[in-house]
């Protein structure tokens, strides 16, 4: 190397290190983990949840994703402080701090949350393959497990975010184009962005809506994968790094949100508006070309493909981490615990697949089962972060425990509207 080149390598070293210690540059190196969330719930159960949504009821249930959004910030932000202040993942925070029955019922459920999140993630990305390829689900399915798998084991975690991130940026630029590609009627949209509206007809797809967005296992995996930052410091440091944290949480979630709306929009302003019944996503992408265009059509399977991959991915790496932790074994990629982890909840989702299933009412039924399992997430999530035992002075202040429990109320009460409209109640 010549003095030359050197003292170039010197001078962009020297400026790379000025801007990290700005404000933006610290910002900057601290967002990431959010958006690894994010994938997770823009992934294909989203897509059947929102088509149905926005198909069937037009824009009344937009608010539904206003008011997922503004819980999921709430409760993604808890789960990542517990993560960051007791630097394990909520899972192993579980096994540690409540009695061990207790444990072993809360870790059942979220293994069988994962597999029906699996089933949404698994399907949704075979059913990309065959849009955009051609490619049967009965195959397309196998390839996605193993591409997932090739990706969490063959990436470091810094590599593997940038993919996910770029995943996510794809999908939002797609469905960018769609809203301007189907012109929604705006006027008529926005009050529903804020007004709640439900009844008997709507509440099974309010639900998925709701389980599709606050997902369990988003709410574990957060609190492990903000643990790929340093946060080590004393106190004040540490405040003024949970409000970097907030910020990649409400940047992330937010752009979460702009897409989810975006989904149900488009249905809306292309199905309801020319009063399309849609029974599937195959479906969908095929009247999509008549009423909207061949680009329309395009554009719907690359974004399908990429959600289904890029979910699968982050759902993978949150099932792994929910065996490891409930099982109190180490999160190593190298270890054989881990590796079953990865797969262990797909194979329920591949048998499915592979017997060939209605795939519209197994991605909404999927999601269903998510918000069903919300409350045995959430609930031991407040008590964790609300626990000074646990979270010593960063443990939740009067205003979060109190927002945190009307959410576990809103969630409890949805659920009950649930089972009362499955045993034939109307209202």
């Amino acid at each position: 190397m010549n003095p030359c080149e050197g003292h170039g390598i010197l001078k962009r070293m020297r400026i790379r290190e000025s801007f990290t210690k700005t404000a933006l540059g610290q910002a900057l190196r601290y967002l990431g983990p959010g958006f690894i969330v994010t994938v997770g719930f823009i992934d294909p159960g989203n897509w059947a949840t929102n088509i149905a949504g926005g198909s069937r009821f037009e824009y009344q249930l937009l608010w539904v994703i206003s008011l997922s959004t503004l819980m999921l910030i709430l409760l993604q932000n808890m789960s990542a402080r517990l993560g960051i202040v007791t630097g394990r993942s909520m899972a192993a925070n579980v096994r540690t701090y409540f009695p061990r029955w207790v444990a072993n019922f809360l870790g059942g459920t979220i293994i069988l949350a994962c597999a029906a999140t699996d089933l949404a993630e698994y399907l949704g990305a075979a059913l990309g393959f065959y849009l955009l390829f051609r490619i049967p689900p009965a195959l397309g399915a196998p390839l996605t497990v193993a591409l997932v798998i090739v990706a969490i084991l063959g990436q470091r975690y810094k590599r593997l975010e940038r993919m996910v991130i770029g995943f996510l940026a794809v999908i939002a630029g797609c469905y960018v184009i769609e809203l301007v590609l189907v012109r929604p009627e705006w006027g008529r949209l926005l009050p529903h962005v804020v007004l709640p509206s439900i009844s008997s007809q709507s509440i099974l797809v309010a639900m998925g809506m709701l389980g599709a967005v606050v997902m369990p296992h988003n709410i574990y995996l957060h609190s492990n994968v903000i643990q790929s930052r340093d946060w080590e410091g004393p106190p004040g440091k540490k405040k003024r790094l949970l409000r970097l944290e907030f910020l990649d949480t409400v940047t992330a979630m937010g752009l979460g949100w702009v897409v989810n709306s975006a989904m149900i929009i488009v249905a809306a302003a292309v199905f309801f508006r020319h009063g399309v019944g849609v029974t599937s996503i195959e479906q969908a992408s095929e009247t999509l070309r008549p009423l909207a265009g061949n680009l329309a059509q395009l554009l719907f399977g690359l974004a399908l493909l990429f959600a289904g991959v890029g979910s699968s991915i982050t759902s993978s790496m949150s099932e792994a981490n929910v065996i490891t932790g409930y099982l109190g074994r180490p999160e190593d990629p190298k270890r054989w615990v881990y590796r079953i982890g990865l797969i262990a909840t797909a194979i329920p989702a591949l048998v499915i697949i592979a017997i060939g299933v209605d795939s519209y009412k197994a991605l909404i039924l999927s999601q269903v089962a998510l918000s069903v399992q919300l409350p045995f997430t959430v609930i031991p999530l407040l008590l964790l972060v609300g626990s000074r035992k646990v979270m010593g002075e960063f443990a939740s202040g009067w205003l979060e425990k109190a927002l945190g429990w009307v959410v576990a109320v809103v969630v409890l009460a949805l659920n009950g509207l649930l089972l009362f409209q499955t045993l034939g109640g109307k209202f």
